[in-house]
């Protein structure tokens, strides 16, 4: 129940903060992870995927930077016409908590037996492997679609990391 309200939450936050656009594509990582959450054959252990989790949190970590140097946001807004909220804004605030929660306490929890941190893992591997993907797509709605896209160089790393974590944890603790 919490991981399916978590699910829309994330998502409902990320449109009062960005708009529709990107809302669905929090929605999109967030979803995918649920789904993958509930059809894993099991629970994989903390060791199989720590070094992976903690790589691909790094990756992530470049990725924002990546994101903020070259100007992802405004970029953002000329496609959607939504404004860049303001960085204090409650919705801002309040999506950067549950992220930060999420993601920093997802394998903790997870280690502890807690099927909502497994969930919390999946998402964050979902997220980082499907949702970023949208660097690719995003650049067709620009005037010069086969330029760089801010945030798109980091993403050739941090999405295979990602789906290296995800394949982790869909064979659990088999070796």
């Amino acid at each position: 129940m919490l991981a399916s309200l978590f699910t829309l939450a994330v998502p409902a936050v990320g449109f009062l903060s960005f708009g529709i656009v990107p809302a669905l594509l929090f929605f999109s990582g967030y979803c995918a992870g649920f789904a993958l959450w509930l059809l894993a054959p099991g629970d994989a252990p903390l060791s199989v995927y720590k070094t992976t989790y903690i790589a691909t949190f790094a990756l992530f970590i470049v990725h924002g930077i990546e994101e903020r140097v070259s100007g992802f946001f405004p970029t953002l807004a000329q496609i959607t016409n939504v404004a860049v909220p303001d960085l204090g804004s409650p919705a801002i605030i309040l999506l950067l908590l549950l992220s930060a929660v999420a993601w920093l306490g997802g394998p903790f929890l997870a280690a502890r037996g807690s099927q909502f941190g497994n969930y919390l893992v999946w998402t964050f591997f979902a997220s980082m492997g499907v949702t970023e993907l949208a660097h690719f797509v995003l650049p067709f709605f620009t005037l010069d679609p086969f330029h760089y896209f801010p945030g798109v160089a980091s993403v050739f790393l941090l999405a295979p990391a990602a789906w290296f974590g995800m394949w982790l944890l869909w064979r659990g603790g088999r070796s």
